[in-house]
């Protein structure tokens, strides 16, 4: 009897282009995982149709306007928990999550961020590195995956990262698809290292 692969549950925002990557991969068997549920905060995002075309269940968990962002996080805790994952993947999540649901899932959940550990932490990282490249700030951008222990926004332990080169051609369209592919990339590999136990 061979052991089931280890259970990833993805967060979504938006168009799930990540979320692709890591369907893809499992297909292909890049990547020796199973997506056991895709979540969005917001019912509109194409990467639960993404989810949907895999025969991944898709399931929406909107944070109503008066709903206390606690109560929210436990509740998505327990949504999330119910899928019984060896590990969470933020992809495109473009909500930070409290106390009250990373301490349901210590050193399980996995972030993706558009730039090199403490760069552009936040929102709009590509945008703000093009402009800082524009400006003569900096030549070279990149992306990394790290753990989330805490409510620290893209500063948690690094699992990996790789830089990539502005170029002088480079458009903000051309620098976006750039980040985009070595994202999946990246994601992809840190996720399959993580699913044979290649980092601790």
């Amino acid at each position: 009897m061979t052991p089931e692969k280890p259970r990833l549950v993805v967060l979504i925002s938006g168009s799930g282009s990540n979320l692709q990557a890591i369907l893809d991969a499992c297909t292909a068997g890049s990547l020796p995982a199973q997506v056991a549920a895709v979540i969005s905060n917001k019912a509109e995002a194409y990467g639960l149709e993404r989810a949907r075309t895999a025969g991944v269940p898709a399931l929406v968990k909107a944070k109503l306007k008066e709903m206390d962002r606690q109560v929210y996080d436990v509740e998505l805790a327990d949504l999330v928990e119910s899928f019984h994952p060896d590990w969470v993947v933020l992809a495109g999540w473009m909500r930070l999550l409290s106390s009250r649901f990373l301490s349901r899932f210590p050193n399980r959940v996995v972030n993706l961020h558009p730039a090199l550990p403490g760069t552009f932490p936040g929102t709009h990282a590509i945008e703000r590195a093009f402009t800082a490249w524009q400006n003569g700030e900096i030549t070279h951008t990149g992306v990394m995956v790290h753990l989330v222990p805490d409510e620290g926004v893209d500063n948690g332990p690094l699992l990996a990262a790789e830089p990539l080169e502005i170029l002088p051609q480079d458009t903000l369209e051309t620098l976006e698809a750039r980040v985009h592919a070595l994202e999946h990339r990246l994601l992809v590999e840190t996720l399959a290292r993580l699913a044979c136990g290649k980092i601790p």
